[in-house]
């Protein structure tokens, strides 16, 4: 099932559970614009090629719109609709004043240059900028993207509206970034794993977790879950997977992958293969790579007791089926990852005050919001006696309609 069917059939249930009306239903589902515009850039050696960029605003109810920009040689429309209109439940889930947004760029940024790279973002910007800004859409980096990224979109979009710094999120510290930006996601992540295990009377201490993926979002995880005292004995990437049942060293994985680009060789570990990672005999699983990973192929084989979705839409409804009715309990993606945008509101809000915080703070502020949400969450599934998954829709998409209807949508 693709992303955006598997996301429209979430936001479904929790619309049926919450007794929708019909009409309201279909205009919450409709993004709000579509925009596909072509980037034609100049290379290096002087030839030109054409790219396609694309943004999504899906819904603005309850403020600026907000998610990322990826780029990727198969950006695929749909999947930036569905991750679209997730992040417009995720931001209501948060309880962040924000509407979803998501776009990207159909091209493979291994393959270009940095200058390269600059002209693609440059020119993008210049094709959305009067459809983007500090109180309309907020773009932040994603797939492929980084800090440097958003430093060209905000140099190109001031060109148009002098100094904006709240324009994107995400941004290099000396641009107006926030500390504590880049672990956001991967503490966030664990935060709230901290807060699910405490309703079990567990904690990460001996837990033992395996770990999808160890980019930006899984490295951190895996940094914290070490320090806490859980034991990683499984981390995989691209480049390859390593197991250890008595923990992972964190540390020196992420010293041997800084050296070499690559979990392979690390002499901490034994090499295993990475499509068996998933299957890992483990107390949680984190996937924090791609979507669709759990589907009803593999469910049935996971060990894990506890999945915290990391990434976007990792779990596939056929495999959220097939893992519920085997008691694995799953903290659904628009509640675990919303780390990052939860600090990309505070670094929105530190540029528009132009007061910047200490990390202790946007720290500390970053577990208050995120307990809170776990415990709105909560007392959405004991209200209508519906799972983790179906209670953050629930939360999110009650607040999204509520907001929608106080604007006055049908006048």
């Amino acid at each position: 099932m693709n992303a955006l069917a598997a996301t429209n059939r979430n936001f479904q249930h929790a619309a049926r559970i919450l007794g929708l009306d019909s009409k309201l239903q279909k205009s919450l589902l409709i993004p709000f614009r579509e925009i596909k515009v072509e980037c034609t850039v100049p290379k290096d050696d002087g030839s030109f090629v054409s790219y396609i960029g694309f943004r999504i605003q899906h819904d603005n109810a309850r403020g600026p719109m907000k998610g990322g920009i990826r780029y990727h040689p198969e950006v695929d429309p749909d999947e930036v609709n569905a991750l679209a209109q997730l992040m417009t439940w995720k931001t209501a889930v948060a309880d962040i004043p924000y509407g979803g947004a998501k776009g990207g760029i159909g091209c493979n940024p291994r393959e270009l240059s940095v200058s390269e790279l600059q002209r693609v973002t440059r020119v993008f910007t210049q094709k959305i900028h009067d459809l983007i800004g500090t109180h309309r859409d907020v773009p932040a980096p994603d797939m492929g993207t980084n800090s440097q990224t958003m430093a060209w979109i905000l140099d190109e979009y001031s060109k148009f509206h002098s100094y904006s710094p709240a324009v994107v999120t995400g941004k290099p510290i000396e641009l107006g970034g926030s500390l504590g930006r880049e672990a956001a996601t991967g503490r966030g992540v664990v935060f709230a794993t901290e807060f699910l295990l405490a309703e079990y009377g567990m904690s990460i201490a001996n837990m033992k977790f395996a770990i999808q993926g160890f980019g930006n979002v899984g490295s951190w995880a895996a940094t914290f879950i070490h320090q806490k005292g859980g034991k990683v004995v499984a981390v995989s990437d691209i480049t390859g997977a390593v197991k250890n049942q008595n923990g992972i060293d964190i540390l020196a994985l992420l010293k041997h992958k800084g050296k070499t680009n690559s979990l392979k060789d690390f002499e901490g570990g034994d090499a295993m293969d990475p499509n068996d990672l998933l299957l890992h005999e483990c107390d949680v699983l984190i996937p924090c790579a791609l979507g669709g990973v759990l589907n009803k192929e593999n469910a049935a084989d996971v060990k894990a007791k506890f999945i915290i979705e990391a990434a976007n839409h990792p779990t596939d409804p056929e495999a959220d089926e097939i893992l519920s009715r085997k008691g694995v309990i799953i903290l659904p993606d628009i509640y675990a990852n919303s780390g990052g945008v939860t600090v990309s509101y505070f670094e929105w809000v530190q540029n528009i005050q132009g007061f910047m915080w200490e990390e202790e703070k946007v720290n500390y502020e970053l577990k208050r919001y995120m307990k809170r949400a776990f415990d709105d969450i909560k007392a959405m599934c004991h209200t209508y006696n519906c799972n983790l998954r179906m209670g953050a829709f629930t939360l999110g998409v009650n607040k999204v309609a509520r907001a929608t209807l106080l604007r006055g949508w049908e006048a």
